[in-house]
């Protein structure tokens, strides 16, 4: 008897050694990323020294990728943009020249076609010395829906875009980075990673693909120099999560695209993986603390609200063209 209650209290003592040292791990990894930056904004790390003066973003046209673009150019690095609307990515292209005067190239590309853009994409990017590569394009769900609803080609984009992209884009480029001892490559994953997530069940899939492939691919190339960062965002102001009213206000923690690339930009070279976000961190830091099955029946009941604030919409809307007709 005595010797199973020693085991019990030593058992004990390691789960709760384990969740103390997790909990001061995630509070060290917050001060690291949001506060550690706030320091050296007046002599920031200069990025084209530590990792290259050029920058890869994909999904550049829109929300955090375009935000993130800019960021960089910011630092005086040339940017790539890459996504699959050329007047857009013109649009966004002048816009970077005319405010900070660094060399662009554009690429068009739709993702969404799988394997067979890349060789266009290899050719358009081979004499180019790539320093960081910002892997932020991505396929969301129209709006929440039950596997059944979802549109089965809308199901490959998601695989072939949030998987195919960030996985045949990150072999490309590590050669090169591996030949200079140096560069960075940033997932941009999302929230959805944290648990499974009723309603967005493939999106939410493709998300913890990407944060395990992050993570292993970090482990690989430790030793060669290079930075590896897994950005996991929750919600942002962008048109990804136009589904619902509730996510198209700025809020303190549903910050615009610029606020958020901001910081995110500010965390390179910090930590490996990171919200990207202050308040997103807090947010983190919580929903950490309660159990796997809260984190997915929570997801699940705000998708249920997401739903219905779409469905309510375009009934709305139906309604408003009948009128009219």
């Amino acid at each position: 008897m005595a010797f199973c209650l020693g085991l019990i209290t030593i058992a004990g003592g390691i789960f709760i050694f384990c969740v103390i040292t997790e909990i001061l791990w995630n509070i060290i990894n917050g001060i690291k990323a949001h506060i550690v930056p706030r320091f050296r904004d007046k002599n920031k790390v200069d990025f084209t020294e530590k990792f290259g003066s050029w920058a890869v973003v994909t999904g550049s046209t829109d929300g955090i990728g375009k935000a993130y673009a800019k960021e960089l150019a910011k630092r005086g690095l040339n940017i790539v943009l890459i996504s699959r609307s050329q007047e857009k990515l013109e649009k966004v292209a002048n816009e970077i020249l005319i405010e900070y005067q660094v060399k662009i190239k554009v690429i068009t590309a739709d993702f969404s076609k799988g394997q067979e853009i890349f060789h266009k994409i290899a050719e358009e990017l081979r004499d180019i010395p790539i320093g960081i590569l910002v892997n932020n394009v991505g396929k969301q769900y129209t709006y929440p829906m039950y596997l059944s609803e979802v549109p089965e080609p809308e199901l490959w984009d998601i695989i072939n875009i949030n998987v195919g992209a960030t996985t045949a884009m990150t072999r490309f480029v590590l050669p090169q980075m591996v030949e200079r001892r140096k560069g960075a490559i940033v997932n941009v994953s999302s929230s959805a990673e944290f648990q499974p997530l009723p309603l967005m069940t493939v999106y939410a899939a493709s998300k913890v693909y990407m944060k395990s492939f992050t993570d292993a691919l970090r482990v690989e190339y430790q030793s060669q120099g290079l930075t590896i960062q897994n950005l996991s965002p929750l919600f942002v102001n962008t048109k990804m999560n136009a589904f619902s009213h509730r996510l198209q206000e700025s809020t303190l923690f549903v910050p615009d695209a610029e606020t958020y690339a901001q910081n995110a930009v500010n965390t390179l070279g910090e930590v490996n993986e990171t919200t990207g976000y202050w308040s997103h961190g807090l947010q983190h830091f919580f929903m950490m603390m309660s159990p796997m099955w809260m984190r997915k029946y929570t997801g699940g009941m705000l998708n249920q609200v997401f739903r219905r604030d779409y469905l309510n919409k375009i009934k709305s809307e139906k309604g408003v063209e009948l009128a009219v007709k």
